[in-house]
């Protein structure tokens, strides 16, 4: 997908900005979320977080998508201090699967690989597991995108897997 053309142009955020045409401003880490009731969608909210604190937001915008209405998403983002980020609701995962996500099978998404870093996520580091809030089965991915197309991205192979979006922001912006 790296180079390619998405064709953005009519994608716009919450607040009404087109992801496109941002793009051509800075660059975008647009953020696909799994649902909210996931203890990795919760770990991965607050690595944005911690992201958003660290971020050039002269050089770097961060998008978050999600598969909730963007009133229940801002339950969410309110909880994890990130209620500023902009954000789209994708109920329907068209965006997701315009950017290739695809659905998980019962490994990716039950395996033992994923039970183990689950208990860490839910248990140890306390984000807990909560009501299905979207399509249990989309697998979520991180993409920077520069002048309307990709330039780095990272598609879980597993629900578990754990992107450096810190990485992924500096080696868009040099």
């Amino acid at each position: 997908m790296f180079g390619v053309q998405l064709g953005l142009n009519k994608v716009v955020t919450a607040a009404g900005i087109n992801i496109d045409e941002l793009s051509h401003q800075k660059q975008v880490l647009l953020v696909f979320l799994r649902h909210f009731g996931c203890t990795f969608c919760r770990e991965a909210m607050e690595e944005i977080a911690e992201l958003d604190a660290q971020v050039d937001h002269n050089k770097v915008d961060i998008i978050l998508v999600h598969m909730a209405t963007n009133e229940v998403a801002q339950r969410y983002f309110q909880k994890y201090k990130i209620s500023h980020l902009d954000h789209i609701s994708d109920t329907e995962c068209q965006l997701y699967r315009q950017f290739g996500l695809v659905k998980g099978n019962f490994n990716q998404l039950f395996g033992f690989r994923s039970w183990i870093r689950g208990l860490d996520a839910g248990i140890i580091k306390g984000h807990g597991w909560g009501v299905q809030l979207g399509d249990g089965f989309q697998m979520p991915g991180v993409f920077t995108i520069f002048e309307g197309k990709v330039v780095s991205e990272f598609r879980h192979r597993f629900v578990s897997d754990k992107p450096d979006y810190k990485s992924m922001v500096d080696c868009a912006v040099n």
